[in-house]
């Protein structure tokens, strides 16, 4: 009888999709996808017997009955068809059988461990078990599909520390190819509006008379005839070969836009696929999304991150964020590292889209320092062997350990950081701390316009309730909406000079293009205190009159929290005889390697668990690892929807009509993370009530204020919430 892959309602039985034409189908895609890196023949190896287990007359039947067509020519009971091609793999091809049988039992679970205590069934040793059962059943058809292979050699790069590397991308063509034809046989439709985007070259045009109207329209003024000048400086480095670059700008100095025409002409030079650019937080993915959106076309350029407008949002968008098959993809560090280290075959499915392009990390002094070492491992693999060009853009660059050298594309004799000095940062004499905020609260009030950051949400809150009427307040206790319309109306009171301050967490200091004449920052790390002062003077109008913008170091009541923070201020207290230049690049160098060697663990434990023991067995704890590396914490943190803006409407539609991806996508806007022992106590006492599974909102009382968000630190109910 004939063999299905793939049934439709209401369709005729023999206009379904026949096993054998989707496993070439699977095959040869995959082969595509892996071809450039000396991994056709395995991809399509994979394909070719990823559904093998379908010709089993127990999943026939289970397509026919799901069509109300049972026949009793088929068993009736039920089969892992994925097992059963892993458990062929391993048995039928050796040495290289048990590569396969990762990709194939895990293209719809996910990749498997090998072996663990909590996936138990799950685990890939005791699927094979099951597989090997059924593939009793189908051995005629599994002799003779095996037959079909193409001969496999292990590229010569691959070894036992970048093997699970290796195989996950082989997982993405696979997982890839399957999906797109399975696709193209359940909705045409569908099918026809993924894809089928224009080549970068017929982009470029774009970009380049937007920069030459910008050059054109911008005030004359020395800082915008420097940004031409790192513009082409970018522009000129382009034609070098692929590999891994640094782009050291002073903040203010144009770097987005610049890095986007350095990785243009790069990516046409060599023939690249696409631009990635990979955003630290989503607070301020919105304002990049929004200028190359501008530049490029919204259709062009897709937006893949939980922060993202559901009305920004087209059908074809959210295919192209399945695979980022689009030209221009704007993400951020955790989608991006966290993908690269995933096992389900939704977050691996768009990695093979990765490869041959320029990635362009933004920030990059951001990266997670307890997961460094997987971070810059899987940097120097894109790089050595999957054709990627990574630029690291930023103007705090890290000294990453055991990062491949990095070719700089400014080159010294242009003396940016001398050249664009707008600012002067100036230490705290002493480090003995004060009582309270009141001094400080007296001294920012003798400013019209000034930015203070502070290292904690608590800190935030206390000083700004120390602060004048008008005052402003940004944090994370904020939801997104929010903060997004505080920063505009900052913006816009900046640019008529109006009296403007504002106590701020650091969520202002990597990206947020805002000006003030003084910035004070408490006691952090040296690259905290160096953003910050990127929100001092940033287009350089003090400059004119020969004056420099004020950056005060001061010490907080509190120190930083333990951890991470507390570190960096730690390593900034001992080079305090050291920051004659703080803003230089030499001390920020100085900075980082001290950081780093401060690090107890940079991730080392977390590698052993894809790598130890993968000679001679090839023992792989993949889906183990994805759960462990989280550049977040999100056991420690919940998020929960709050009461802002229009968020009601939404919140109306999440009771009585259920999740959906609209719903929820509007309101990731609305939500703001706080501890888990936070959430659980407001939830306990009637401040927030779990609409859904897993899903916290905010109770009618009015918790959430419109200065400060949401009142986490508030001593009592308002009052208006104790009336009955």
């Amino acid at each position: 009888m004939k063999l299905y892959a793939h049934s439709k309602a209401d369709t005729p039985q023999n206009q379904w999709h026949p096993l054998e034409e989707h496993l070439h189908a699977t095959a040869n895609n995959a082969r595509h996808f892996a071809e450039t890196w000396e991994s056709g023949a395995w991809a399509y190896n994979a394909g070719l017997l990823h559904d093998l287990g379908k010709s089993d007359s127990r999943f026939q039947g289970y397509l026919l009955r799901c069509n109300e067509l049972d026949d009793s020519d088929y068993d009736s009971g039920r089969v892992n068809h994925s097992s059963t091609g892993a458990s062929c793999a391993e048995d039928g091809i050796k040495p290289f059988g048990r590569i396969l049988a990762y990709l194939i039992a895990g293209h719809h679970a996910g990749l498997p461990d090998w072996f663990s205590s909590e996936s138990a069934n799950a685990a890939l040793s005791m699927r094979l078990k099951e597989g090997r059962e059924n593939s009793k059943r189908i051995r005629a058809f599994s002799e003779e599909l095996i037959l079909s292979l193409l001969p496999m050699t292990k590229p010569s790069f691959v070894n036992a520390a970048n093997f699970h590397f290796w195989a996950r991308m082989l997982f993405s063509c696979l997982v890839d190819a399957d999906y797109l034809d399975t696709e193209q046989f359940m909705d045409e439709e569908k099918s026809r509006q993924r894809s089928h985007y224009p080549y970068l070259s017929s982009l470029a045009p774009r970009l380049f008379d937007f920069l030459d109207d910008l050059e054109q329209k911008a005030p004359q003024s020395s800082v915008n005839e420097i940004r031409a000048e790192i513009r082409r400086a970018c522009e000129r480095k382009a034609d070098s070969p692929k590999g891994l670059f640094s782009l050291t700008v002073p903040t203010g100095g144009g770097k987005t836009l610049s890095a986007m025409a350095f990785a243009m002409r790069h990516a046409i030079k060599h023939g690249q696929r696409r631009i990635i650019y990979v955003i630290p937080y989503t607070s301020i993915i919105e304002q990049t999304g929004h200028t190359l959106s501008r530049v490029f076309g919204h259709e062009n350029v897709i937006e893949h991150h939980s922060n993202l407008h559901p009305e920004k949002e087209t059908f074809r968008s959210q295919l192209a964020s399945e695979n980022w098959d689009a030209p221009i993809i704007i993400t951020t560090n955790v989608q991006f590292f966290e993908s690269l280290y995933a096992a389900k075959s939704s977050r691996c499915r768009k990695l093979h889209n990765i490869i041959n392009s320029v990635v362009i990390l933004d920030e990059a002094q951001l990266l997670p320092p307890n997961l460094l070492m997987p971070c810059v491992e899987s940097m120097n693999e894109l790089v050595r062997n999957y054709g990627v060009s990574l630029v690291l853009a930023t103007a705090t660059q890290p000294l990453l350990p055991n990062l491949e050298p990095a070719l700089e594309i400014i080159p010294p004799e242009m003396n940016l950081y001398d050249r664009l000095k707008r600012t002067k940062i100036v230490f705290p004499e002493s480090t003995i701390r004060p009582k309270d905020w009141v001094s400080l609260a007296e001294r920012l009030q003798q400013h019209e316009q000034v930015l203070c950051i502070v290292n904690t949400r608590r800190d935030c809150y206390d000083l700004f309730k120390l602060m004048p009427e008008g005052t402003y307040h940004l944090s994370a206790l904020m939801c997104g909406a929010h903060r997004s319309a505080i920063i505009q109306s900052i913006r816009l009171r900046l640019q008529k000079n109006l009296p403007t301050r504002v106590i701020s967490t650091q969520l202002v200091e990597a990206g947020v293009d805002i000006d003030f004449p003084v910035v004070y920052r408490a006691l952090a790390g040296l690259d905290s205190i160096a953003q910050a002062a990127g929100r001092c003077n940033r287009e350089g109008v003090l400059n004119k009159s020969g004056k420099l913008g004020e950056v005060q170091v001061f010490m907080a009541p509190r120190p930083a929290p333990r951890g991470l923070l507390r570190k960096g201020e730690d390593t900034t207290c001992e080079m305090f005889e050291d920051m004659k230049n703080p803003d230089q690049p030499g001390a920020v160098f100085r900075y980082f390697r001290l950081f780093y060697s401060r690090i107890n663990d940079a991730g080392s434990d977390f590698r052993e668990l894809l790598t130890k023991d993968v000679n001679p067995n090839l023992f792989v704890q993949f889906r183990t690892a994805a759960e462990q590396f989280k550049l977040i914490d999100d056991q420690a943190q919940r998020p929960v929807i709050v009461r802002y803006g229009d968020s009601n409407h939404y919140i109306n539609r999440l009771r009585y009509a259920g999740p959906c991806r609209e719903i929820t996508r509007a309101l990731q806007r609305f939500t703001v993370n706080i501890p888990v022992q936070v959430a659980e106590a407001m939830q306990s006492d009637g401040r927030m009530e779990e609409i859904e599974p897993g899903i916290l909102i905010q109770c009618g009382l009015k918790i959430y204020d419109e200065k400060t968000g949401l009142a986490v630190f508030a001593e009592q109910l308002p009052i208006e919430d104790l009336m009955i």
